[in-house]
């Protein structure tokens, strides 16, 4: 009974903390209305009640630890290692899912991180993506943002998970399901222009030609669909006004990103690291002092061409780009060798005009360990058409490389017989599997089928099958 006492006035005294110290007025006012629209999403997702057992549990057992490293796991799966888990997966096809904390009820809920890593063993999946970096704030405890923002964690997360952060949570229970835990980056360069690396930090962000640093959600041409909903603003901790981009060419950008992955492979017994679109420079960018600097300097004085589609402009700034690429890469290697740089971009000529992102020359510098190509595209023929470009099929020779596949976004459900479809389809073409994006669209009262049927689909449609 002390203990459950010491627990519950540990959590209650971590929550004050949270409350008083990390959390803006706005997040405070929102609060109330966040809690009753998590419930409704949590019931979305399951007809389950929550697992008040399970809750109870981890509220007692629970305790504060003087490090961030995973704890030890339980004496029977004490064997188990990232490179046994990678080993395994890649005999038989990658069946993988991206779980963001944008729109999702995962991140928020103490239970949520375990019921999903139990559903999704016994639908046959074997890879998660647990985003750890987004809106310039960290999922997992960074001594690095820490340093910077004054916050080690995004305030939100930490109110929700005062003993375990949400890292933690997913490898100690992924890994009991023997689910191999790759964690994703997903804002890669980009953060609001409100956050404090942005307004403390002014000359890391790079530009447009007319001096502008704004990101419009309309600039993200491709794959991504705009995330800027009431209930994203809601569960994200409040969704930014305006976007930035950091200057992937910057020195001292370079060094945060390395920083952060530093953290995570060197703090958690992860399976690799993930990086996707937005680990990149988006075209029209890159006229900040810095950039323009750099170029003059190795263009006798002369300034960047005023088209930002200019080829020569393009190729100078994307092979800027790739060189940090493969330092970062060879940092990963040299701190931890079994650790996979994963990386999740649109397919490669988009990515390359659009993007700057040459993942055709990382991929044959080797720079790249898979290779998760998203092709959200609603009609056969077009998706199919990607999958049979000569670049793709050429990579399957070198690295694995799946095919990542929406599941729908809040405002866009989609049926389980385009995912089916698409799934087959990437099975016929050799792929080595295939990822969804994201959770919370894969089984849930918003889907159109309802959560016990799509989570029969799933059942069935990933059973083992081999490459």
């Amino acid at each position: 009974m002390r203990s459950r006492f010491t627990s519950l006035r540990r959590l209650i005294s971590r929550w004050r903390f949270v409350i008083t110290q990390q959390c803006t007025p706005q997040q405070l006012a929102l609060i109330p209305l966040c809690l009753f629209l998590l419930l409704l999403i949590l019931l979305g997702n399951s007809h389950q009640q929550p697992d008040v057992a399970l809750i109870q549990t981890r509220l007692n057992e629970a305790q504060p630890t003087e490090t961030n490293r995973v704890p030890p796991l339980e004496p029977a799966q004490a064997e188990i290692n990232p490179t046994d888990i990678n080993s395994k997966i890649h005999e038989s096809e990658i069946r993988g899912v991206w779980i963001t904390n944008v729109a999702s009820s995962v991140m928020f809920a103490p239970w949520g991180i375990p019921r999903a890593v139990r559903q999704l063993a016994k639908m046959n999946f074997n890879t998660v993506y647990p985003v750890v970096w987004n809106r310039g704030k960290s999922f997992y405890h960074s001594d690095t943002l820490k340093r910077l923002t004054g916050n080690a964690i995004a305030p939100m997360i930490s109110l929700t998970h005062p003993t375990e952060d949400p890292l933690a949570e997913m490898l100690r229970t992924g890994h009991q399901q023997n689910l191999r835990i790759i964690p994703w980056f997903e804002y890669g360069f980009m953060v609001p222009l409100g956050s404090k690396l942005a307004t403390q930090h002014p000359d890391w962000l790079t530009a447009r030609q007319n001096g502008s640093h704004e990101l419009h959600e309309s600039n993200l041409t491709g794959n991504r669909q705009s995330k800027a909903t009431f209930l994203s603003r809601l569960l994200g901790s409040g969704a930014p006004k305006s976007l930035g981009w950091l200057n992937p060419l910057h020195p001292e950008v370079q060094t945060l990103i390395s920083a952060l992955v530093q953290e995570v492979i060197s703090q958690y017994d992860v399976e690799g690291i993930q990086f996707d679109d937005h680990f990149s420079l988006p075209a029209d960018f890159g006229y900040d002092p810095y950039t323009v600097a750099l170029y003059q300097a190795e263009h006798d004085g002369q300034l960047p061409p005023n088209r930002s589609d200019n080829a020569d402009w393009l190729r100078w700034r994307a092979d800027k780009f790739s060189q940090f690429v493969g330092t970062l890469h060879d940092q990963v290697k040299a701190t931890c060798p079994t650790c996979l740089f994963s990386l999740s971009p649109n397919p490669a000529n988009f990515a390359y005009r659009f993007h700057l992102q040459d993942w055709r020359t990382w991929v044959a510098n080797d720079w790249i360990d898979e290779l998760v190509v998203q092709v959200y595209r609603d009609e056969l023929d077009s998706f199919e058409g990607e999958l049979a470009k000569e670049t793709l099929q050429s990579t399957m020779d070198r690295i694995p490389v799946s095919i990542g596949i929406l599941t729908g976004t809040w405002r866009r459900p989609i049926s389980f017989e385009q995912i089916r479809q698409q799934v087959v389809s990437s099975r016929d073409h050799h792929f080595s599997g295939v990822s969804f994006f994201y959770w919370d669209t894969l089984w849930s009262y918003f889907t159109p089928e309802s959560p016990q049927k799509r989570r029969q689909n799933f059942r069935e449609l990933l059973a083992d099958k081999p490459l």
